[in-house]
C-alpha cells in the first residue's frame, strides 16, 4: 500500500496527522506492507502512484497557498478520483476541489473545478458545533466537531445526513461530498480517531475486500466512540423535546 499525506505540514489544524497514523497502525497490525510519503509545497508528486491520498484542514490563508500549488495536480487528481481510488479530504481541504471560493470580503478564488460546487465564506465568523452524522454505508453514526466559516452550494452527492450539527449550508441537512471513493467532510476530531468504524471502512476500501484486517485492538477506540455518541444523542433528544 502506498499512502500520500499531502501538505502534511501546512494543512494540519486539528492534529489530523493522527488520521494517517491510525491507518498505518491497522496496516502494520494486519501484516500489510505500506509506505507513507508526507509531501508538501514544492515536492514532485505522482498522484497516480498512490492507493490513498489524505489532506487535512488549514487556516483560510494556508488554504489559498495550497490551492495555487494544487492546480498543477488537477488533471491527475481528477483521474485518480474518477478511477475509483480512495481519498479523504477533511476540514476546508475539500473546498478547493469546487469551482470557486469567495472570501468574506467578496474576493473570488478559482478552484480546481473537479466538482460543481461553490464555496462562500461567511463574514469572518466561525461556525462551530458538535456533530452526529449518518450515512448509507455504515450502520453506526459518525461523531465529531465542525469548525468552519464557509457554506457550500450545489453538492449533488453529499456524504452524510445531519442528525445533529451543521450541514453544507445553514439550511442543509446534508454534509460533505462523496464521489466514488472520494470522501470530503468538515468533520474533525480527528475523524478517523473519533470514528473507528469509519476508519475500518476506509482501510477496507484501500486494502481490498480480500484483505484480512486485524482491528481487534480497537477496543478503547470503540468504547470512547460509544461514550461520545451516547452523550451527543442525549443532547439530540433533549433538544427535540
Amino acid at each position: 500500500m502506498k499512502i500520500l499525506h499531502l501538505y502534511h505540514d501546512i494543512m494540519n489544524l486539528y492534529g489530523e496527522y493522527a488520521n494517517v497514523k491510525a491507518m498505518e497502525r491497522i496496516f502494520g497490525n494486519s501484516g500489510i506492507t505500506y509506505t507513507t510519503d508526507r509531501l508538501s509545497i514544492g515536492d514532485d508528486v505522482d498522484i497516480s502512484a498512490y492507493d490513498f491520498i489524505y489532506i487535512g484542514s488549514g487556516t483560510e490563508r494556508n488554504q489559498r497557498v495550497v490551492l495555487e500549488d494544487m492546480k498543477k495536480y488537477k488533471e491527475d487528481l481528477e483521474k485518480y478520483i474518477y478511477n475509483g481510488k480512495t481519498a479523504l479530504f477533511t476540514g476546508n481541504s475539500f473546498e478547493m476541489l469546487g469551482h470557486s471560493i469567495t472570501d468574506s470580503n467578496g474576493q473570488n478564488y478559482e478552484g480546481l473545478g473537479i466538482f460543481d460546487f461553490t464555496v462562500k465564506e461567511q463574514n469572518k465568523t466561525r461556525i462551530t458545533a458538535d456533530a452526529v452524522f449518518e450515512c448509507d454505508f455504515l450502520d453506526k453514526p459518525l461523531v465529531g466537531f465542525i469548525n468552519k466559516c464557509s457554506e457550500i452550494q450545489n453538492i449533488g452527492t453529499p456524504l452524510f445526513n445531519v442528525k445533529m450539527g451543521i450541514g453544507n449550508t445553514a439550511e442543509d441537512n446534508y454534509e460533505g461530498i462523496r464521489v466514488q471513493n472520494f470522501f470530503g467532510t468538515h468533520l474533525t476530531g480527528p475523524v478517523l480517531i473519533k470514528n473507528p468504524y469509519f476508519l475500518e471502512y476506509i482501510v477496507s476500501l484501500i486494502a481490498g475486500e480480500n484483505a484480512k484486517l486485524n482491528t481487534e485492538y480497537l477496543t478503547y477506540e470503540r468504547a470512547g466512540y460509544e461514550v461520545t455518541l451516547k452523550e451527543l444523542e442525549k443532547r439530540v433528544k433533549e433538544t427535540n423535546g
